[in-house]
């Protein structure tokens, strides 16, 4: 299951750390980071599946 492209998880990724890193000198609402940190590894958004969008893995249309 995927729904979050090579771009949207390499943001992610940075932004989620960003905010981490942050929540490590005080900004108490840094820990919200680890959303975005967890949905670039797995390659998953939830948000996403709600709206029905994907930014960049194919969706398997050989399905029988």
């Amino acid at each position: 299951m995927c729904n979050a492209g090579l771009f949207d998880r390499i943001f992610r990724g940075v932004l989620g750390f960003g905010l981490i890193i942050a929540a490590l000198f005080g900004f108490t609402w840094g820990w919200i980071g680890l959303i975005p940190l967890v949905t670039a590894f797995i390659g998953f958004c939830p948000l996403y599946s709600l709206v029905g969008l994907n930014t960049g893995c194919k969706a398997n249309s050989d399905k029988a």
